[in-house]
Formats: C-alpha cells, structure tokens, sequence
C-alpha cells in the first residue's frame, strides 16, 4: 500500500467514525504544564483504531529541554497479560493556547494530531481531552480508580461541553 492509498484509507476511516460533539468546545482554562506532568489513567474514551481493544492504558507527560513533552502512552490488551504496548511520541504546545492545545507526534513526522485539554481540575486531579472534529474523547484521572465524586464531576462537564456520553467505553483498570 502507498502512502497516498494509506492515507486515504485512514481518511475513509476517520470519516466513518460517529461524531460525539458537532461543535467543540474551546479549552475551558489554561494549563500548568509542570502540573499537568507525571502519569494519568484513562478512565474512558471514544473508542478508536488505535487503541482498539486496550485496557489498562496510561498515559505519562514528561517535560523535556527542548521545550516539548514527551508522551508515553501504555496499553495492556487483556486484564491478565502482564505485558503492555508502549507508544512514545513528544507534544508541542501551540502558542496562544495557555498550554491548552498542542500537537502531538507519534512513529516520528507520520501522525501529528491535536490535542487539547478541555478541562481540569484544579487540583489537576482529572483532565478531559479532545480534538476540533469532536471524534475523540478521553477522560483522565490520576487515580485508576477514580470515586463517585470525581467522576460524576467529568460526566457533568462532558455533558455541559455538549458530547454524546453514549459513545464513551470505560476502560479497565
């Protein structure tokens, strides 16, 4: 397959995902990198290709001297594999965002996608993020497993930030 023929697959793909909000939202407020930094549990997400059958995913922000991020992001595929896949990228703040929207780039220069962090907490306790087409979702929190409070917290400000809360699969921790 060419580049071009992967790319227009991936297009087809990405087309036929269910859009979860029409018209999303920007950042709600401005983000401490050096707080949003260490490791997050995915609580849920809209399920797409790339983490396809994930459980147990994490994901860990570390800041690097260049000025960026580095992303490492685990999946362990079944709840009694002990092994984990692991996919290392790096996060690029665009200026203007109060570090709210960044670039990420994963396998090198061949996937860059968006990335914005809609809300958090401020205690940087939980963090939603998003994209502009409103097709991807995560809910984040710093516990695996988060209390009522935390999580009917996010559900509230998924709901108000206008997403289909139908679409989120919780994911195993």
């Amino acid at each position: 397959m060419t580049g071009l023929s992967a790319y227009a697959a991936w297009r087809g793909w990405q087309a036929a995902r269910p859009r979860g909000n029409a018209a999303v939202p920007q950042p709600a407020k401005p983000v401490d990198l050096a707080r949003y930094a260490g490791r997050w549990y995915e609580w849920a997400r809209y399920e797409n290709r790339f983490e396809q059958g994930c459980e147990r995913v994490t994901a860990e922000y570390r800041p690097a001297r260049d000025g960026t991020l580095r992303v490492i992001n685990t999946c362990g595929c079944r709840p009694d594999d002990p092994s984990a896949h692991r996919t290392e990228g790096r996060a690029k703040v665009r200026p203007g965002t109060g570090n709210a929207k960044l670039k990420v780039s994963f396998f090198g220069p061949f996937y860059v996608g968006n990335y914005w962090v809609l809300d958090h907490d401020d205690d940087y306790r939980w963090s939603i993020v998003g994209e502009p087409s409103g097709r991807y979702l995560w809910l984040l929190t710093r516990d695996a497993t988060p209390d009522e409070h935390t999580v009917a917290v996010m559900m509230a400000r998924v709901v108000a930030m206008g997403y289909d809360t139908t679409l989120l699969r919780l994911t195993m921790q």
